[in-house]
């Protein structure tokens, strides 16, 4: 059952960016009337199709491979590699008669219909699934950031109050812990007044990988609430009570657990001073610490409660910038991805995903929550992928266009066919390498 609601979602999600894809050439070409002679969505290779009908001039169908989909345009060399109707004059029907600017519209509209698509999708998920976000004035006007581990490597401290991210100054506290901040970041940050910078490395995403996102910083504090106090222990005399919360050591705030630990340990066989709260006000208790570092009590680790600071709910304005903000950025991300890949950073068995890896992406459980969130995602990727300057792509198409309109030649119909071709080899190597690093993956894991 795991499997099929995988397929089911990988199904659903490539048939929404694949229509709406070639929905966009579509409607494009038929803007400046130009014939469309087939829109499928999926291929109905050598001739096999699921379903057809046609309508006007066109052939909408179904095709039984679903590893895309295509609108094939008449006097266009596309995939499909048909070339009969170039042998014929130029009729004003045909993608070959019209202006290089209005071929260029055509080739684009497919990579635009997919960035509408993303944007609309982020929008639509802040809106209807989050409803709200942790605003970065709420977080400063508290007690600021919480520096987990992984904070405090990169020199964050609890306290600090986040300004800006690359200079761009942030509203949304997720935003912090984005891959805007995770690929490499200098965030401007204040702490007692003063305003300085902290560097994120490039490949601050590989540890926050395997360490977790929330392992870097966090929204306010963790509590740090005794649970026991020992009867014959230093904290029973001085007063101490189950369910105080620690606050400070010394007028030094408690950093976290081993912070609290090496304190103690510090103060062997001395007085200190702690500052607790209890039923929401604050009490400064000295108490004597034992030779061995204790002062006799439990305690763990509580997280502040949700409604610490006050939330901000996204409206159809709010969520439509922050939307296109954060399609934005998946798009920057894979760019910054790909770059990563060609340098060698990055092995591509490891980053390049087929059928099989997206669909476990998806997962097994039908979230639509997770389905939008990867689809609107997938969605970017595609539009970045189609613009890629590599024959048979909407980007190199684009290329060839922009190469007529700078030197008012036309590329001959032969070099576009052989380009296709020499496209269609790299896009099914690309494929098959996909696919069978999916198979390889499933295997020995």
């Amino acid at each position: 059952m795991t499997q099929l609601i995988m397929a089911a979602q990988l199904i659903l999600g490539l048939s929404i960016l694949v229509t709406l894809h070639e929905l966009g050439h579509f409607l494009a070409a038929r803007a400046f009337g130009i014939k469309v002679e087939k829109f499928y969505l999926f291929f109905d290779a050598w001739g096999f199709k699921l379903l057809s009908f046609k309508r006007g001039d066109t052939e909408y169908g179904i095709g039984w491979l679903p590893l895309g989909g295509y609108v094939k345009i008449a006097g266009m060399i596309d995939e499909s590699l048909d070339t009969d109707q170039l042998s014929a004059e130029p009729q004003p029907w045909e993608f070959r008669a019209k202006p290089a600017w209005q071929r260029l519209i055509v080739m684009v509209a497919g990579v635009t219909m997919n960035v509408i698509l993303g944007v609309a999708i982020f929008t639509y998920s802040l809106l209807h699934f989050k409803q709200e976000y942790l605003p970065v004035s709420s977080v400063n006007n508290g007690q600021g950031i919480y520096a987990y581990k992984l904070g405090r490597d990169l020199g964050f401290q609890n306290g600090d109050k986040i300004i800006a991210i690359n200079g761009n100054k942030v509203e949304r506290f997720d935003d912090a812990l984005s891959s805007r901040v995770l690929f490499g970041a200098i965030m401007t940050i204040e702490r007692n007044g003063q305003t300085m910078e902290v560097t994120i490395p490039d490949n601050f995403y590989k540890t926050v990988s395997k360490a977790g996102r929330f392992n870097f910083i966090g929204a306010g504090y963790i509590q740090y609430v005794i649970s026991e106090v020992n009867s014959d222990g230093e904290a029973k005399k001085a007063g101490f009570q189950a369910g105080d919360i620690i606050v400070a050591l010394e007028g030094q705030k408690i950093a976290d657990n081993s912070d609290l630990e090496n304190k103690l340990t510090a103060a062997k066989g001395q007085k200190v001073k702690m500052t607790i709260e209890r039923n929401k006000k604050y009490l400064e208790i000295e108490t004597g610490v034992s030779d061995k570092g204790k002062i006799g009590i439990a305690y763990g680790a509580a997280a502040l409660p949700n409604d610490t600071y006050p939330k901000q709910p996204y409206t159809l304005v709010s969520a439509l910038s922050f939307g296109a903000s954060d399609a934005k950025e998946a798009l920057v991300s894979n760019v910054k991805g790909l770059r990563k890949i060609f340098s060698g950073e990055e092995k591509a068995t490891d980053s390049v995903q087929g059928p099989i890896g997206i669909a476990q992406i998806y997962g097994g459980v039908w979230d639509w929550e997770r389905f939008w969130a990867i689809t609107g995602l997938l969605s970017m990727v595609l539009a970045f992928m189609n613009m890629l300057p590599i024959p048979a792509l909407d980007g190199g198409h684009v290329v060839f266009l922009t190469i007529e309109s700078i030197s008012g030649r036309k590329l001959s119909d032969k070099f576009m066919e052989r380009a296709q071709i020499v496209g269609m080899v790299l896009l099914l190597s690309l494929m098959a390498f996909a696919i069978g690093n999916d198979v390889w993956k499933h295997v020995i894991n």
